[in-house]
């Protein structure tokens, strides 16, 4: 697996993006194509993409970093055929070396259902061990989600 960095995702990357999304993501969050990641994108200032591929180019993992009132803020996924082999902490390692902050949102329940039926799995056990401090106080509420604030600090 190798990681490639791009501030520019072609239509192919996107479509492989929005189908690890919808697999891996909670399904009330699902993207229904390119438009709407593309959406989701626009609102992001200063984005950059780390792409974790495979020996065909496939994408296994993404991880995107942006600014979101003056913080840098990211968003990672990786294929659940690809969970718990260190590409996450990879992915993130990457953002480390160039980053001294990085902010994101987590789920911290398992009461979320993917697409395929599954149960979506809380990552802050996952963050946690990759010394990210979880901010109990600071909360995303919405219709579709609810999530806890996580940061990374150099």
């Amino acid at each position: 697996m190798k990681i490639i960095k791009t501030a520019n995702l072609s239509e192919p990357q996107k479509e492989s993006i929005v189908r690890l999304w919808n697999a891996e993501y909670p399904a009330q969050i699902q993207h229904s194509g390119i438009d709407s990641f593309d959406e989701y994108l626009s609102i992001k200032g200063n984005l950059e993409h780390y792409l974790l591929t495979d020996e065909n180019e496939n994408i296994k993992g993404w991880l995107a970093t942006f600014m979101r009132d003056g913080e840098k803020w990211f968003a990672l996924l990786v294929d659940s055929s690809e969970q718990k082999k260190g590409y996450g902490t990879r992915l993130l390692n990457n953002v480390k070396e160039v980053e001294n902050e990085i902010n994101g949102w987590a789920i911290d329940q398992n009461k979320d259902v993917k697409a395929n039926g599954e149960t979506y799995l809380s990552p802050i056990g996952f963050y946690l061990k990759n010394d990210f401090e979880i901010l109990n106080d600071v909360r995303l509420e919405t219709e579709t989600i609810s999530a806890v604030k996580i940061k990374w600090t150099k």
